[in-house]
């Protein structure tokens, strides 16, 4: 699992873990499927695609606490990750990505009206699996469903006249990211029969370290290099996406971010102004406080797991608190 960042100090936890995200694959290829030849093909199109599988391996370490066995274990986690990815397809269409995981996005491939359709399979496929794992889990699910729309729709909306934009944005990323997150934690302790108060403890855990990671891509965006990270930098500058640098610099008023402060908040299509923009940016103590501020979650993350019992599974999920570290460079 090196590709997610997480360290296994025990050789029989890392073999169950891969062990159960293997069988979430195959799960997920099956879930996918339909006699219908184009519904599966356009269906398995981002699955082809690849992706960390995160949430599943919250799920499996989260079960770690208790019957990690069990298979609904494996079950919750194809319920998450079809959320996930269905969540991909609808996110496409709102922001006309063109790609995705480096391949064309289903809207480029085909149309948004087909892109928002098999997010709805996918979302019908999840809610059909959920319902074999009770009615506390479809409840769960439901939810969480209604907190990634939310999310969705405040994102659209942007934040009303008055309102503080960086606390929206935080909230946004809350629902957005964090919630789903979140859900994947609590499922795999429930499924394994882990006592109440560490569910919660977990589901917490999930809320804020998914936070962390999708706020440390903000960061990653401005101050990664060409080719480091995967991505291009500055894609969200160019598109004019507000993230949690920019937010913060748009908050200064010393005359000296007089000329980022212009340049931020609109699309930079223009090459030069974006270098400009990335060069203002990297320097700005703007960067430092989003910094500190993603450090402070992934510590408050860290200091829940305090309350968990100590196993190899703890020190994983602390090994994940240490990655947001090392992403923030």
């Amino acid at each position: 699992m090196s590709s997610l960042g997480v360290s296994f100090t025990d050789p029989a936890l890392e073999t169950r873990v891969r062990a159960g995200v293997e069988q979430v694959e195959v799960q997920l290829a099956a879930a996918v499927d339909s006699p219908e030849k184009f519904v599966a093909e356009a269906a398995a199109h981002l699955l082809s695609a690849g992706g960390k599988r995160f949430r599943p391996l919250l799920v499996m370490l989260s079960a770690e606490f208790g019957e990690a066995e069990h298979p609904d274990v494996v079950r919750s986690a194809v319920v998450v990750e079809l959320t996930h990815l269905a969540t991909l397809y609808h996110d496409d269409v709102m922001d006309e990505a063109d790609k995705r995981r480096g391949a064309p996005s289903a809207n480029a491939r085909w149309d948004n009206s087909i892109a928002i359709l098999v997010g709805d399979y996918l979302f019908a496929q999840a809610s059909d699996l959920v319902s074999d794992l009770g009615p506390e889990a479809v409840r769960i699910q439901a939810r969480t469903f209604s907190r990634l729309v939310r999310g969705q729709i405040r994102e659209t909306l942007g934040p009303d006249a008055g309102d503080d934009a960086l606390a929206h944005y935080l909230s946004v990323v809350a629902d957005k990211t964090g919630s789903l997150i979140a859900t994947a934690a609590r499922f795999g302790a429930k499924m394994a029969g882990v006592p109440l108060d560490v569910q919660e403890t977990l589901t917490e855990f999930g809320e804020r370290i998914g936070a962390a990671f999708q706020l440390s891509d903000d960061i990653i965006d401005v101050a990664s290099e060409t080719g480091d990270s995967g991505k291009t930098p500055g894609t969200d500058l160019r598109e004019g996406v507000p993230t949690l640098p920019t937010l913060i610099a748009l908050r200064s008023t010393d005359p000296e971010s007089e000329r980022l402060r212009s340049l931020l908040g609109r699309p930079l299509t223009d090459d030069a102004e974006l270098d400009e923009a990335l060069g203002l940016l990297r320097v700005h103590p703007a960067m430092t406080e989003a910094r500190s501020y993603v450090q402070a979650e992934a510590d408050a993350a860290n200091a829940l797991l305090a309350k968990l019992p100590e196993q190899p599974a703890r020190e994983a999920l602390q090994a994940l608190c240490d990655t947001v570290a090392t992403r923030l460079g």
